[in-house]
Formats: C-alpha cells, structure tokens, sequence
C-alpha cells in the first residue's frame, strides 16, 4: 500500500433523503445530466433557424431520457449480467441494485431518436446531431456519481495518484478510473462536439465524431479499469467494454466518411451556431 494514495472515505449512496423519498447520488447524476442538456438545447433554440422548438425539445429529453434509462438496463442484463438474469428475470427491473450499460443506453438513444424524428418530421441525423454533443455531460456526471459509490474501480497502480476505495477487501492502491472517464468521456468529449458542432457540418458528421472519440476513449481507459472476472477475453486483456466500442469506432469513421462524401453542405436549420 502506497503510502501516498488517497483513500476515499466511504460516502453514503444517499445524496439527500425527505422522509422516505430518497435521491441516491447516481439518481442525481443522471439529473444533472437531464437538466444540462435541457439548458444547453434550450440555448440552440433560441438561435436563427433553430431546429427544433422549447416545446419539442422538452418531449425529445423526456423520450430520450427513457430510452437511456431503459437500453442500459437491457444492456447490462445484456452484456454483462446474462446468467443471473436468466436465473432470476425479475434483476432486470431492480435498477435501484445497480448495473447500467452505456452502450445498451447508447443503442436505447437511437431508438428514442428515431421516434424523435418522426414525430417532429425531421431526419433521423438531424435529431442526433442536435443532440448528441449534450450527452457527455450526463455521462461525465454518471462517471463522478461512480467514484463517489466507489464502484468499477481501476486496475492496481503504484502511482502517486492511487485511490484506495473503502469497500476494496484487499485495499489495494489503484486507478481512479471513473475520474478518467469522466475527463475524457465527459469534459474533453465535450469541447470536441460543442466545438465542433457550432459551424455548419455534413448531416451526420457530429453524431459520426461522437462515435469515434467516445469508442476511442473507452477503449483507452479500460486498460486502467478493472475488468469483469468473468468477462475478460484473452486472458483478461481485452474486455467487454472495449469489444462493445470497437463497433463504436468503425461504425462511427464509415458515418463519418459517408456524411462528407454525400452531404458536403448541412441542411438548413440542422445546426445553429447561437450555442
């Protein structure tokens, strides 16, 4: 044990309790997360040509915020939690236990987008690069909300920055892997797609980035986390969640390539650059 980690003081999963309500802190995550897209939509919509209205963006979040909590329930039931849940099916609806999947949520989102479009009359990548340079902030705040339970911990490390959780039983120093993810998933992903997104861009080209730097950075910092004993392929040295973001980035360079190729000037209205 490194005399220099941190050791992290076990906080109680309850952020704020009224009575028998009870708002645990990943619960309250996933509300920042809602409540800074909302306010940054909001922000686009008030730009010339804007998209979408206050009223539609409203619906989209809300249907959007189902397909989130949904998909990554299935996703992780999915992915990471098959055997249990054929032993016992009801696991599934006990979100309050834990086990949520980004990329079931991701693939939940898609869903939600596509009835998103429809219902607006508008293009299924109009919806998606409207929206998607907004969820990196839901997802660097699930990150924190993962430190903070001292859950999926980062691999051993003898470095100074080590994190010693409190519910570790061997009480090893180790990667604050949920911090890295929050940098980059979250912060980092976001300047790239706010950045990036301001200017006219090819239908798809926003939503084709995100795939790419978002599979690129969990693919990177999986080998700082600490995998699933019984999910580990080769020997451990690759896991489930970099197989899941390997799709992530082929799929996202083809979008990508595809957006530019067929559509070298954004349609009106797609992006508003007030945000």
């Amino acid at each position: 044990m490194e005399a220099s980690a941190w050791i992290l003081p076990e906080i109680n999963k309850v952020a704020l309790a009224i009575g028998p309500l009870k708002i645990h802190w990943y619960g309250l995550m996933y509300l920042v997360g809602l409540l800074g897209a909302w306010w940054l939509a909001n922000l686009r919509a008030k730009g010339p040509n804007a998209l979408l209205t206050k009223e539609q963006i409203s619906d989209a979040l809300f249907i959007g915020f189902l397909g989130v909590v949904i998909g990554a329930r299935i996703g992780y039931a999915l992915f990471y939690d098959t055997a249990n849940i054929i032993e016992d099916p009801t696991r599934i609806l006990r979100i309050w236990q834990g086990g949520m999947s980004f990329h079931g949520g991701a693939l939940g989102v898609l869903v939600a987008i596509y009835f998103v479009a429809r219902k607006t009359n508008k293009r299924f990548f109009q919806i998606a690069d409207y929206f998607v340079p907004f969820v990196p902030i839901g997802l660097g705040a699930g990150r924190i909300g993962n430190f903070i339970n001292a859950e999926l911990w980062g691999r051993p490390t003898e470095g100074w920055w080590a994190v010693i959780f409190p519910n570790d039983p061997e009480q090893l120093t180790r990667h604050a892997s949920q911090l890295y993810q929050a940098a980059l998933e979250g912060l980092a992903l976001f300047i790239i797609l706010y950045v990036y997104s301001r200017k006219p861009r090819p239908l798809g080209a926003v939503t084709a980035l995100f795939g790419i730097c978002y599979g690129i950075f969990r693919f990177t910092v999986e080998y700082a986390r600490e995998p699933d004993a019984h999910l580990g392929l080769f020997g451990g040295f690759i896991s489930m969640g970099q197989i899941l973001s390997l799709p992530m980035i082929i799929l996202g360079t083809m979008l990508f390539i595809w957006s530019y190729k067929t559509h070298p000037v954004q349609p009106s209205g797609a992006q508003s650059a007030s945000a």
